[in-house]
């Protein structure tokens, strides 16, 4: 597992509170609202503040290209690869 989306995972974890969820439960590509994880738009803000506070990133005001970034892990981990630098 690449050492980004395990660190996108537990904050997703930690920051939704999803006790019964372990980082290897969740699929990289797989989607992380509705049929996927059922993640919820409120989520989507809390998470969205969880990776401001851990990646240092941060998001334009919710449109289409937002949500992109927002389908699974792998997406996130592209938005926060091409917007840090690490």
């Amino acid at each position: 597992m690449d050492d980004l989306n395990l660190r996108i995972k537990e904050v997703l974890i930690r920051a939704l509170d999803l006790e019964e969820i372990i980082p290897e439960d969740i699929v990289d590509d797989a989607p992380l609202f509705g049929d996927g994880l059922g993640l919820d738009s409120i989520d989507a803000l809390e998470l969205g503040i969880a990776i401001k506070e851990n990646f240092n990133v941060s998001f334009a005001t919710v449109n289409d290209e937002t949500r992109k970034h927002f389908a699974s892990v792998n997406a996130l981990a592209a938005y926060i690869r091409a917007n840090t630098k690490e």
